[in-house]
C-alpha cells in the first residue's frame, strides 16, 4: 500500500462517524472492484433500480452491472415527449434503489452537489427508498466553501465538455459563473442530514474516480 492509499484509509476512518451523526451510513473500500462488489451485495436480486448520470458508476462497472437480468433497471428518458419523460420520472421515483455519485463531500460529512436538470438531486432528496452514493476519495473537501469551489472548477468543466454543452467552462476550462441556457449549475444542494435512518448509504473508494 502506498502513502496515498494509507492516507485515504485514515481519512475514511475519520469520515465514517461524521456521516453517521448525520444519519448516513458510510463504508470504505480500497479499490473500485471492492466497491462494486459491496454495492451489488446491498441490492437484492429482483430490485427495481435506477441511477443518475455518473462517470464514477461507469468507471467502477456498477452502472453496467445494474443493467443485468438480476434487476429491473429504469433508464432516464431523453424523449422529446414531455408525457413520456414524466412517466419515466414517476417510475424512477418509485424505484427500490437509486445510485449516484456526489460532486464533493466535506470533512464534516456533508454531501455537496450541483445539478443541471436536477433529476439526480430530486432522487437523492426524496423518492426511492434506498440511495447509494459511490465516491472516490479525490472528492473530499475540507469545508462547504471548498467543496463548492471544487465542483465549479474541477467537476463542472469536464462534465460540461463531456455533455457537449456550450458553456464558458466547456470552452476554456474555467468556471465563468454563467447564466447560460445550457449551464449544468442550476441547483446547489447540500445534504447535511438524512431524516430517514439507513436511507442514504455512502461507499467511499480509495481511488481517484469521476470528476
Amino acid at each position: 500500500m502506498n502513502a496515498v492509499q494509507e492516507l485515504y484509509r485514515r481519512q475514511a476512518k475519520a469520515l465514517i462517524p461524521k456521516f453517521a451523526r448525520r444519519n448516513m451510513e458510510a463504508f470504505y473500500c480500497d479499490t473500485a472492484q471492492e466497491a462494486k462488489d459491496l454495492v451489488l451485495s446491498m441490492i437484492p436480486d429482483g430490485s427495481v433500480v435506477t441511477s443518475g448520470g455518473s462517470v464514477t458508476l461507469e468507471q467502477t462497472g456498477i452502472f453496467q452491472a445494474l443493467q443485468s437480468e438480476k434487476y429491473t433497471y429504469v433508464a432516464r428518458s431523453f424523449s422529446d415527449d414531455p408525457k413520456e419523460v414524466q412517466a419515466c420520472y414517476a417510475r424512477q421515483v418509485q424505484a427500490d434503489y437509486f445510485l449516484l455519485s456526489t460532486n464533493a463531500f466535506t470533512a464534516d460529512g456533508e454531501l455537496v452537489n450541483i445539478d443541471g436538470s436536477s433529476n439526480r438531486m430530486a432522487m437523492l432528496l426524496h423518492g426511492p427508498r434506498n440511495v447509494i452514493v459511490v465516491a472516490g476519495m479525490n472528492k473530499l473537501a475540507m469545508t462547504r466553501e471548498d467543496a463548492l469551489r471544487r465542483v465549479h472548477n474541477m467537476a463542472a468543466p469536464p462534465n460540461a465538455a463531456r455533455l457537449h454543452k456550450k458553456t464558458p467552462c466547456a470552452v476554456n476550462g474555467f468556471c465563468g459563473d454563467c447564466l447560460s441556457a445550457e449551464t449544468i449549475c442550476c441547483q446547489e444542494v447540500i445534504t447535511r442530514y438524512s431524516r430517514i435512518p439507513g436511507r442514504i448509504r455512502i461507499v467511499l473508494v480509495g481511488e481517484n474516480l469521476g470528476f
